[in-house]
């Protein structure tokens, strides 16, 4: 099957096939046309088409990006292939500085790489990968600290710290140089869910901003202090800017003097300087990322209350802890009982209405509101028609030989695992059919090994659940999917899918970026020209430093902060980074 336009390779051609590249750049530029808003019917014009032939015709190229005559050099600056953050003590609380930087690794698992083929190559797109950003109000008075008590991963240090390091990442995608493999100019950031973290509209509009751009006050409550276990005395928490020895203190973490003031001071982000597209997590749909769309009403209404619960005892954090890992609590009755039987234990602070829980439709509306267009396109992915059928799946042209497709993997029945229902998968293969002279990238929050919770969707009952092994078997049927990029397991992982009919695709998940080593990806597809694609995959770091300085409380110096603390957070996994097959790789499959 041929599934894509030849490309010729002669020297003849080299010119055209540079305005191309550039061609296609403009088009990612000014808002890549959007397919279909994931409501099952044909393709036909949606609310970001139509802001694209506008944006084309006033403004070809973005403004202040002149037209390159010729695709850019291959490059390793600012990516883990130049340098990694490494610790340079070997005991205590461990400071980072400059490490060596990690290897590309060959993958052949779907298809033996061809010699010759980085002088045939020519490139099919370019994009970045940002997931699970987990931008947190962590003064939110829902929010599940307390489980430290019993996990000591279940609060960590840097917390208060998402939105600087958030913002440090955009700061590293602007400064990239195109694609660090073929030299193609990148096409858009795709952020892969769990944007936010608490299901709040605060958070939500502190990540619009951040991609955006804009200032970010990331404070709620009271407009001068913090109120937060980061203040509250306990030892079972960071006292950063007090006196008081606390657990993590006695592990090394430092006394700073001003940190909780520099925590919620305002920061300002640039936004991205390319097109932007979303795709929704179980943290951004369900309340604390585990509690069913249909919560108990109780939740909601504390959410932006006066009172925080900031500790229990080893066995009671343990039981509710339990109770959440097995869906045993998909409404959230069993903890508005805990809450009001800890009622006494509860600490008084400021209630704010920021704090409320957004709806799916608020999150659609959130994208399509202009105040957060940045550079595009209308909606990033969704338009008024995913409003209008309350969908969250969408497919949009990334160039003319590639689509992406980003699915809506959360359960709105409850837990932090998902699956996708019937309607979306029937939409899903009826957009890949009727693309298949196109390469596909399926882009998705839940991996395929965590889409076990089938629970039905409490408003769409009929609407049957399927798992993670069915939508590989779906995605193999088709010979034109490249790829399925996803998150949720903060983890780097790279999977190799491969059917009986001898269809292949690769699956890319990538590590988060609240938890070290806090990574995005870069992501580009190639033809070589020889029967096989290679898709490329490389590491990023945020921009800030390596090393930190305890005395620089800026923006900059918290988002250096941010990564060491992250670190040296107690409990924290240590094989997130995954293995070196799993980090910057060549992943090779056979053209169908």
């Amino acid at each position: 099957m041929s599934r894509i336009r030849s490309v010729a390779t002669s020297a003849a051609h080299k010119g055209r096939e540079a305005l191309e590249i550039n061609r296609r750049t403009v088009l990612a530029a000014a808002g890549a046309v959007s397919l279909s808003a994931g409501v099952g019917y044909a393709l036909r014009p949606t609310d970001s088409e139509a802001a694209t032939a506008t944006a084309t015709e006033q403004q070809p190229v973005a403004e202040g990006r002149p037209a390159a005559a010729a695709p850019l050099a291959p490059y390793t600056k600012g990516t883990t292939l130049a340098s990694v953050a490494a610790p340079r003590n070997s005991s205590g609380y461990r400071r980072l500085g400059d490490g060596a930087g990690w290897t590309r690794v060959l993958r052949s698992d779907l298809a033996a790489a061809k010699s010759g083929r980085a002088g045939r190559r020519t490139a099919l797109a370019a994009f970045v990968q940002f997931t699970d950003l987990h931008l947190m109000d962590v003064q939110h008075p829902l929010r599940l600290e307390f489980l430290r008590a019993h996990d000591p991963h279940a609060w960590r240090p840097h917390e208060a710290l998402t939105v600087p390091g958030a913002i440090s990442l955009v700061e590293r995608v602007n400064a990239l140089r195109g694609a660090p493999v073929t030299g193609s100019p990148l096409h858009f950031v795709m952020t892969t869910g769990d944007n936010t973290d608490n299901n709040a509209h605060s958070e939500l509009e502190w990540f619009m901003k951040v991609m955006s751009g804009g200032r970010i006050t990331p404070n709620t409550g009271d407009p001068k202090h913090y109120e937060g276990v980061q203040n509250s005395g306990l030892k079972l928490y960071w006292q950063a800017s007090a006196a008081v020895r606390d657990n993590d203190k006695a592990l090394g973490f430092p006394h700073l003097a001003g940190f909780l003031a520099a925590a919620i001071r305002e920061v300002k982000s640039p936004g991205l300087n390319l097109p932007w597209y979303s795709t929704v997590g179980n943290h951004d749909a369900l309340p604390l990322g585990c509690f069913g769309s249909h919560a108990d009403p109780y939740l909601a209404a504390a959410a932006i209350g006066g009172k925080k619960l900031m500790t229990v005892t080893d066995a009671e954090a343990k039981k509710l802890q339990d109770s959440i890992r097995k869906a045993q609590d998909p409404k959230g009755s069993g903890y508005r009982d805990f809450l009001k039987a800890h009622a006494r234990s509860m600490r008084s602070v400021t209630a704010d209405d920021k704090r409320a829980p957004y709806t799916a439709a608020d999150y659609l509306k959130a994208h399509l509101d202009p105040a957060y267009q940045g550079l595009g396109p209308v909606g990033h992915g969704y338009s008024s028609a995913n409003v209008a059928a309350g969908t969250q799946y969408y497919a949009f042209r990334i160039s003319d030989d590639v689509i992406g497709i980003s699915l809506d993997t959360t359960d709105a029945g409850g837990h932090y695992d998902g699956s996708i229902g019937t309607a979306q998968l029937a939409w899903l293969e009826k957009t890949l059919k009727e693309n298949k002279d196109s390469y596909a990238v399926v882009f998705s929050h839940h991996t395929s090994q965590t889409m076990t919770n089938t629970r039905p969707d409490p408003a769409h009952p009929s609407d049957h659940r399927h798992t993670g092994a069915e939508l590989v078997t779906l995605l193999n049927r088709h010979a034109n999917v490249l790829a399925w990029v996803n998150g949720h397991i903060h983890r780097n992982l790279i999977t190799p899918h491969k059917a009986s009919n001898g269809n292949s695709f690769w699956e890319i998940t990538t590590a988060s970026h609240v938890d070290y080593p806090q990574l995005a990806r870069v992501v580009e597809l190639a033809d070589n020209k020889d029967g096989t694609i290679s898709l490329f995959t490389t590491l990023i770091e945020s921009a800030a430093p390596h090393r930190t300085d305890f005395s620089d409380l800026s923006q900059t110096g918290l988002a250096a902060l941010y990564r060491e603390l992250a670190f040296n957070a107690p409990g924290s996994s240590k094989v997130l980074g995954g293995s070196t097959t799993d980090r910057n790789t060549e992943l090779v499959l056979k053209k169908g």
